[in-house]
């Protein structure tokens, strides 16, 4: 009687944790970039609920975002990267950022983020 054989060979379990490492290695570089981004859309979020958001200065805007910044351990945004804009419904911050990761010998993962909040003054609303 012939009896069949069912399951993966050795070969290719040794391939599939292969293909399963890389990915599992990439998100392990990319999960830390995409946690900061949230971090800096949420503490711009977190601004504009302040007290007079529309009406504080580019100084104390700029303060306060930094000092959430470093509650929340975002290292990547420099103060260049901070742009404050004022219009007719208060100031518009932009945060405009670049992050370079190293992930196998010289290749490196680039994330570039964009994360643009109003902060509005009470007639704006």
């Amino acid at each position: 009687m012939k009896r069949n054989q069912s399951g993966i060979t050795l070969i290719g379990f040794i391939l599939l944790l292969a293909v399963v490492g890389v990915f599992a290695y990439m998100g392990m570089k990319l999960v830390p970039m995409y946690s900061e981004f949230y971090s800096v859309k949420r503490s711009l979020a977190d601004l504009a609920k302040e007290p007079g958001a529309g009406q504080m200065t580019s100084a104390k805007a700029r303060d306060l975002f930094f000092r959430r910044m470093d509650m929340s351990y975002v290292e990547s945004v420099k103060p260049t990267d901070f742009k404050i804009v004022r219009n007719d419904l208060g100031m518009e911050i932009t945060v405009d950022y670049e992050v370079r990761r190293p992930l196998i010998a010289n290749l490196d993962v680039v994330g570039h983020f964009n994360a643009v909040q109003q902060l509005r003054t009470k007639d704006g609303d």
